[in-house]
């Protein structure tokens, strides 16, 4: 099958669109890939609404400003998708499926409650395709973290990759692992703060929306005692399966900080989360492969080389695309979805067993014609 992913995840970048060929089980192909960076208009929708998502107790509430946030944003995902398939020179004839994430607003699967915002109906109506979306929900209902959801992807993906075991990490807004072991197990869970203190600190202090190759942090000298105080955070010590909602940690921690402390300050915060992940495994891995925006921040990627045993090294060094692989993960989830296939397993969320998930939107007739 051949199916788009538009992913925007935790993350305020934007939204990052992939074609990924696929049986469900292996990847045949991996097509392009495009990101589609938020406006700033955007941006501010996005923030309002999650501080207003804070208060929600049910999935599908929309409450003050939500609704309409939503809507905006599954038209910005129609519009993307459009521009995707065209620049690509895709017919739309030739998709079989869109997996799509939706922008995630609140997560807490401790209270049995994540919410993404984005209407599935309506991007089917608007697209002409089938959608598969809240592919969290059925996770979390059956008392799984729903987080995360990539691990499958990450192991199908490293089939071409000689040594083991290996550690998938992708630092969006928030920060995961996936760990592969010799025999193909996976063992999954969220490590702590991504990107997102330190962009919410670039944004507050700086005005700029990330703090670009790490340059900031690079100029500024961590508080290794703020660093360790944060580490002791019950979170961090808890064995997995866990994952985090964007906002479980604040940057008001360093808010006695100048701008290039505090931003080493955060950026060493994630770095020691994921070195502290190692924990958790049952072997030391063999080679570190980062995906996400985090791969791009040098002084983020130089940090945690220098914290663990072996080599670190973007997607890219194994012939992937970092920018790509969430994406991707979400046209593949979105194929296993609709087979039935699992996309959650006890060992990435905690879930009793294997299970499926996802829910299936239809164009409407005309608009698949």
């Amino acid at each position: 099958m051949r199916a788009v992913g538009l992913m925007s995840g935790t993350s305020m970048d934007g939204i990052s669109v992939a074609l990924v060929e696929t049986d469900g089980l292996s990847v045949a192909r991996r097509g392009p890939a495009t990101t589609y960076p938020y406006s700033s208009e955007q941006r501010a929708a996005i923030a309002r609404a999650l501080a207003e998502a804070r208060g929600l107790t049910g999935r599908f509430d929309r409450p003050g400003t939500l609704g309409g946030t939503e809507r905006m944003l599954t038209e910005a995902h129609a519009g993307v998708l459009a521009t995707f398939l065209s620049s690509h020179g895709i017919e739309r004839a030739a998709i079989d499926v869109v997996g799509f994430h939706g922008q995630t607003v609140l997560h807490r699967p401790e209270r049995g409650l994540t919410v993404q915002l984005g209407d599935g109906p309506l991007l089917a109506e608007l697209s002409g395709l089938t959608v598969v979306h809240d592919l969290r929900a059925r996770d979390v209902e059956s008392g799984g973290q729903g987080a995360p959801l990539v691990p499958v992807y990450h192991r199908a993906l490293v089939d071409t990759v000689p040594v083991r075991p290996v550690a998938f990490v992708n630092i969006g807004g928030v920060a995961n692992v996936t760990y592969i072991g010799r025999d193909g197990v996976l063992l999954a869970f969220d490590t702590g703060p991504g990107n997102a203190l330190v962009d919410d600190w670039m944004m507050k202090r700086a005005g700029v929306a990330y703090d670009r190759d790490g340059e900031t942090a690079a100029k500024g000298r961590a508080d290794d005692a703020v660093v360790r105080f944060c580490l002791s955070h019950s979170f961090f010590s808890s064995p997995p399966p866990k994952s985090l909602d964007r906002n479980a940690f604040v940057w008001d921690v360093v808010d006695w900080m100048g701008l290039e402390d505090g931003a080493a300050t955060l950026t060493q915060l994630t770095v020691a989360a994921i070195a502290k992940s190692r924990e958790h495994f049952p072997e030391e891995p063999e080679l570190w492969i980062v995906a996400g925006g985090g791969r791009k921040n040098r002084t983020m990627m130089s940090g945690i080389a220098g914290l663990v045993q072996n080599a670190v090294v973007p997607a890219e060094a194994v012939g992937l695309d970092g920018d790509a692989v969430e994406a991707e993960a979400w046209g593949y989830l979105a194929v296993r979805a609709l087979m039935g296939l699992a996309i959650t397993f006890p060992g990435t969320t905690g879930v009793a067993q294997p299970l499926t998930g996802g829910v299936i939107s239809r164009p409407p007739s005309s608009s698949a014609a």
